[in-house]
């Protein structure tokens, strides 16, 4: 009987071990998409500052940019420019939720969703409203 004992306690602490390394890496993982989406969202606004519109449409999703096409009645690279964003700043903070992200920059906040090639801006020049979604100037549609 204390064989048996013994032989479960430590498949007890073997199964603690693997909840405890799970609960671990899952941290890891968020702080590594944290960390992607702030470089994603950091990447984008270096592009508008360095007034190259080709990345920073190429930073956008795809709904995004064609919502911007749509709207200005202009191709992204001569919409980007003229939407108005804000100069943002580093990032502050990042919230990940799933396949969502939240950047929040000194001047401005972006969310971002993931897809297979990266973390991609889904709304830039977003400015929160009390008990209201956030107000942007660039958003999909």
């Amino acid at each position: 009987m204390v064989r048996g004992r013994t032989t479960g306690g430590f498949a007890g602490a073997g199964a603690l071990a693997v909840v405890l390394l799970s609960a671990l890496t899952g941290c890891d993982a968020l702080a590594e998409r944290e960390d992607a989406a702030g470089a994603a969202a950091d990447r984008f606004e270096r592009s508008l500052r360095a007034a190259d519109a080709g990345r920073g449409c190429a930073a956008l999703a795809p709904g995004t940019r064609e919502e911007l096409e749509r709207t200005a009645e202009l191709p992204c690279a001569r919409a980007l420019p003229d939407a108005g964003l804000p100069d943002a700043g580093e990032v502050r903070s990042v919230d990940v939720y799933g396949r969502q992200a939240r950047v929040v920059l000194r001047r401005d906040t972006l969310f971002l969703s993931s897809f297979p090639d990266g973390w991609k801006v889904t709304a830039a020049g977003c400015t929160p409203r009390p008990e209201r979604p956030y107000q942007c100037l660039i958003k999909g549609g």
